[in-house]
């Protein structure tokens, strides 16, 4: 009789892979959370700006 057997595989790198990617999909989810949060305070201070942008022409 000719078995062959197959070495099992080893996925550990591949777990690496997958654990990495959703944790940078979790920091990217909350780096944009953030954004969305500060975007009404971003709008004030351009405003605000925009006000003080007087020119003084002699």
């Amino acid at each position: 009789m000719n078995e062959e057997t197959q070495p099992a595989k080893d996925y550990f790198w591949i777990y690496v892979a997958l654990a990495t990617a959703a944790l940078v999909g979790v920091v990217v989810m909350a780096k944009m959370s953030e954004n969305d949060k500060y975007d009404p305070i971003r709008a004030q201070q351009n405003e605000e700006i925009a006000r003080m942008n007087i020119r003084v022409l002699n």
